[in-house]
């Protein structure tokens, strides 16, 4: 067989597992129906399961857990009474709008997508491929705003310095997808991961709370190491490939300048020059960082003073509000930060403007609030059933009689959150489905709700951009397919798997390397 068949082959056994994921993907309904379904399961199994009298024994006291039928008159009467009571004390429910609300100011005003312009334009072509990537691993700050705004800018860049835009917007996706569980910022992810991570260790200890910023001392570096590996993986072994792909259309070889600007029109920018910040651009964005700066030391100098109300109870920190309930003072310092911008700039005129920016932003999130009231029936339900207490208590002892390495089973969450995500886009869908088995079960075996969150983390972000039924993976083949007419699935996921190979194994080895060292991944949130 020649290298060409072996090659045709190769293509011919990718496609087709490609069409697999797909045929099954599809077959999945909406993860609102999926919840409800999953939560029918749950009543109808706490019916046969409490007629079997199965039950075990609690790992805390002396005495015996046994599950609860849902279906009987008491819980039927349960279930509706506290429908509503469920879903406005979902914890990740408050904690997404307060943050929401902010991040919807700093959108509004401009500032967010000159940001992303102003680190696009102000690198040089030997840094520009890193710039991008850190770039796109922090912008989940702006939520999924990143995603749509990053690849056609990067392709205008890289068109600038003589390189394939085709590149460009590889990396712009890979960086943006591979590395959404990581940033140099606080997120609006921390929060709202932070809250279904306390649902579900309140299914073991009621009192537990998973504090939004659990994650921050792992993640914070691990947007420096991504963006490296992303820089290393795309250059060495994506580009060599994609910038021997010839452009066609306006952009093609021996096409004229014309043709190009012609094919731009419409657009919101036309080439690297006009996405360069304007005088006043660049005032708004100092101006914002002074605002950084003063809220930070603001808040810095408060948390400093004896008895403030940002200190716990006892006076502590690490109990206070500013690390407890950081979700109003990072929705806080959004609104400062575009306030400051919008003010500078002149997007921000009147104070009536900020509600308006925040309605805007709530409309973005309407399909969020949907799903949330679905999950959060589907939480109380296996909490009020005890299944859920019942199958960690139970996984934790096999998976102890087996004597598996806490290692190795990290590696397993991993792999077991890679796989999944490949079906269940939506990160906060899945760790809703997953954490409450996989976070009760790690805290019996001695590992904390926010290592199990962060293990979760490494491997949805690996594998969100190979996937098809990711709907920006789609979004990407337009951008490509404006350089590029057939581009296909294949032409992106060629760019992009790489990538999410090099995420798995190299976030994965950085995580456990952080583990062997004893590094706290957050604060008050020790890795062992």
């Amino acid at each position: 067989m020649t290298a060409t068949q072996e090659s045709a082959r190769s293509s011919g056994l990718m496609f087709r597992m490609l069409d697999m994921i797909e045929r099954a993907g599809n077959r999945i309904p909406h993860p609102f129906w999926l919840f409800l379904i999953l939560g029918g399961i749950v009543l109808v199994l706490s019916l046969v399961l409490s007629l079997l009298d199965v039950s075990v024994a609690s790992p805390n006291e002396n005495e015996t857990i046994a599950v609860v039928n849902l279906l009987s008159v008491d819980g039927i009467r349960r279930i509706v009474t506290e429908a509503i009571s469920n879903f406005t004390g979902f914890p990740p429910l408050g904690i997404v709008l307060v943050v929401m609300m902010g991040v919807a100011v700093a959108e509004g005003s401009g500032l967010i997508s000159t940001a992303v312009r102003s680190v696009v334009t102000s690198v040089s072509g030997r840094w520009l491929t890193f710039a991008v990537a850190i770039t796109g691993v922090s912008g989940s700050v702006a939520s999924d705003a990143v995603v749509v705004v990053l690849p056609p800018l990067a392709a205008l860049a890289y068109l600038a310095v003589g390189r394939s835009p085709l590149f460009g917007i590889a990396v712009g996706f890979a960086s943006v997808d591979a590395g959404f569980n990581a940033s140099l910022f606080i997120t609006a992810g921390e929060p709202l991961y932070a809250g279904i991570s306390t649902s579900a260790a309140q299914i073991l200890d009621e009192d537990y709370v998973v504090s939004p910023l659990a994650n921050i001392y792992f993640t914070i570096p691990s947007a420096v190491f991504l963006a490296a590996l992303i820089t290393l993986v795309m250059e060495r072994y994506v580009a060599p490939r994609v910038e021997r792909i010839e452009l066609d259309g306006p952009y093609a070889p021996g096409a004229t300048t014309d043709d190009a600007e012609e094919a731009s029109e419409g657009g919101e920018f036309e080439d690297l020059e006009s996405m360069r910040l304007s005088a006043a651009e660049k005032r708004g964005l100092r101006n914002a960082a002074l605002a950084l700066v003063a809220f930070l030391a603001a808040i810095a100098a408060l948390v400093a003073i004896p008895g403030s109300p940002l200190r716990g109870e006892e006076g502590g920190i690490l109990t206070g509000p500013v690390l407890l309930h950081v979700s109003v003072l990072i929705a806080l310092m959004f609104v400062a930060l575009g306030v400051a911008y919008g003010v500078t700039v002149g997007t921000i005129s009147s104070w009536t403007q900020l509600p308006e920016f925040m309605v805007n932003g709530m409309k973005d999130i309407a399909p969020v609030l949907v799903l949330f009231f679905a999950a959060a029936q589907f939480i109380a339900w296996f909490e009020w059933s005890n299944i859920g207490t019942i199958l960690a208590v139970s996984g934790a002892d096999l998976i102890e009689s087996m004597g598996l390495a806490t290692v190795v089973l990290f590696i397993v969450v991993i792999v077991m959150t890679y796989l999944l995500n490949l079906f269940i886009t939506s990160g906060s869908a899945q760790w809703t489905l997953m954490a409450p088995v996989i976070v009760p079960a790690m805290m019996l075996l001695g590992v904390s709700p926010e290592v199990s969150q962060m293990l979760f983390r490494i491997g949805d972000s690996a594998s969100n951009l190979i996937t098809p039924l990711n709907v920006y993976f789609a979004l990407m083949l337009t951008y490509l397919q404006r350089y590029r007419r057939d581009a296909g699935i294949g032409t992106l996921l060629s760019m992009t798997l790489p990538v999410s190979i090099a995420v798995f194994f190299g976030w994965t080895a950085f995580f456990l390397l952080w583990y062997a060292l004893g590094i706290p991944i957050g604060p008050g949130a020790p890795v062992r």
